[in-house]
């Protein structure tokens, strides 16, 4: 039998939580104190007429703001030539989390998903993936506006100056990730190895070991997996090749 956590009366798991939610109070209230710092964070202006491209052709980066004074973008890695189950496993699994920026927008907020892939072959997987965000290839560009993928970041408007007032990656995206909180609140979390967890707890694994699976269901890396939700496409078949050459472009 898989080791669970003691079984004890309700009063004895009431006086636990209760404990451990001093604890999480305490944490939220870090968080409000760290997100008050990041509000005055000084910022960076750049050139908010370079040119990204999207389904419209080439369009001033300013137009990603869509009139409104900020805007969230994500930085998706690209693999040139890869296909699809190719492209990067962590950025799908990040922006499939926001497919809807609908609360963003209702305080003033756009958002945008930014790559360094060519066009054409940055359409076809926007297309395969059924999303709706806005994409842009920032091929090319270079500073706030393009820059290293990966990222998640944030820009402020002003008339028509533009400028970058945050930046976070690695564990700093899971901002948006729903997923991955939702797990840390379950028994066995995210059943990755850097966990700390109780002896005798299932064995974790390599971290994001769940970012791709073959056409059964089961966590890899080899070239028969497929970002996780790949498999609810339609039409979609087993995988055979990434076709990626292991660097980011």
């Amino acid at each position: 039998m898989t080791t669970t956590p003691p079984i004890v009366d309700l009063a004895t798991w009431q006086a636990a939580r209760d404990e451990l939610l001093a604890r999480e109070k305490a944490h939220t209230r870090e968080g409000d104190a760290i997100a008050a710092a990041r509000r005055r964070l000084p910022m960076v202006e750049f050139d908010g007429t370079v040119e990204v491209v999207g389904p419209d052709g080439p369009v001033p980066f300013l137009d990603l703001f869509q009139g409104r004074n900020e805007l969230v973008a994500y930085k998706h890695m690209w693999y040139d030539g890869a296909p699809h189950q190719g492209q990067c496993e962590g950025c799908t699994m990040a922006v499939w989390h926001l497919k809807d920026a609908v609360y963003l927008n209702a305080r003033g907020v756009s958002f945008a998903i930014l790559t360094a892939g060519r066009w054409p072959e940055v359409a076809e997987f926007v297309e395969f993936m059924g999303y709706t965000q806005p994409w842009y290839s920032v091929r090319d560009v270079t500073g706030p506006a393009g820059g290293d993928m990966g990222y998640l970041t944030c820009y402020l408007r002003d008339g028509d100056r533009v400028f970058l007032t945050y930046s976070t990656t690695g564990r700093g995206s899971e901002a948006f990730n729903g997923s991955f909180a939702l797990l840390d609140m379950t028994v066995y979390g995210r059943r990755e190895a850097w966990q700390d967890t109780p002896e005798g707890w299932p064995e974790g694994h390599h971290p994001c070991w769940y970012w791709r699976t073959d056409a059964d269901g089961n966590a890899t890396w080899g070239p028969t997996g497929r970002p996780v939700p790949q498999w609810t496409r339609p039409g979609v078949t087993p995988a055979d090749t990434l076709g990626r050459d292991g660097q980011f472009h």
